[in-house]
């Protein structure tokens, strides 16, 4: 596979004044994309990510239950999980099966596919500072041995400020509608992510620092540019990792 091509995008960032500061189109939460029997059981990670996804098949004009799903998350339902251990050392020690049911890293790739009624395979991983970069090697991987298209979503709501003062902020999610080679109506080429020694935007990088999920920033920015091709970074630290695009030119 010489490339992906990317149909869709979409992006969520739930805090108004760091919404206004992104190169590129984003918005709040939309609660609506999630059924009700669902909803009131979501946590702030699980209603990003569905938004994006959302607006990434819409963009796409693919409906959400037509293709695999990769979800990628360096903390996951961080809160949820954060909540089940203050629990466990009250003298009770007696948590919320429902709480336990969604701390899990999967959450989201769970309830995705039975609230879009998709039979389609659903994945869920995190690599740390490299979730990014590992995501769209995961979508590269599948695409390239199995072809077709598939959604890939990268989100992380706000941690608790306690367990890593000056990280965890701010929540955000992006979602990608991929499709194996070029293919027509494309948005822009996406290469193999590999290492190497691409400069990451020094604008972001104490961000990035702060939420390692915005190192999606400048791949998103390019997109939102459109034309030329270039070498984005997908990581602050050099050598990390890098891909290329082109824009649809």
């Amino acid at each position: 596979m010489e490339c992906m091509s990317l149909l869709g995008v979409g992006a969520c960032a739930p805090d108004t004044e760091f919404r206004a500061s992104l190169p590129f189109p984003a918005f709040d939460i939309n609660r609506d994309t999630i059924p009700p029997l669902l909803r009131r059981r979501s946590s702030q990670a699980m209603q990003m990510a569905f938004s994006a996804a959302t607006a990434a098949c819409e963009k796409a004009q693919r409906p959400p239950s037509a293709f695999p799903a990769i979800f990628a998350s360096v903390a996951g339902e961080i809160k949820t999980t954060d909540q089940i251990c203050t629990e466990l050392v009250k003298d009770d020690g007696v948590i919320s099966p429902a709480g336990f049911h969604n701390s899990v890293q999967n959450t989201a790739a769970g309830y995705w596919s039975i609230a879009q009624q998709c039979t389609q395979p659903a994945s869920a991983l995190a690599a740390g500072s490299d979730t990014l970069p590992m995501a769209l090697l995961e979508a590269w991987c599948q695409l390239a041995c199995q072809g077709g298209e598939l959604l890939l979503v990268c989100y992380d709501e706000t941690w608790p400020e306690y367990l890593d003062p000056g990280r965890g902020n701010p929540a955000f999610a992006c979602a990608l509608v991929l499709a194996a080679g070029a293919v027509d109506g494309r948005l822009m080429q996406i290469g193999r992510p590999q290492a190497g020694e691409a400069i990451f935007p020094a604008a972001w990088t104490n961000s990035v620092n702060s939420m390692p999920i915005l190192a999606a920033i400048p791949l998103l920015e390019a997109v939102s540019a459109g034309k030329g091709a270039q070498t984005i970074a997908l990581t602050p630290h050099t050598p990390g990792w890098q891909v290329d695009v082109r824009g649809w030119e």
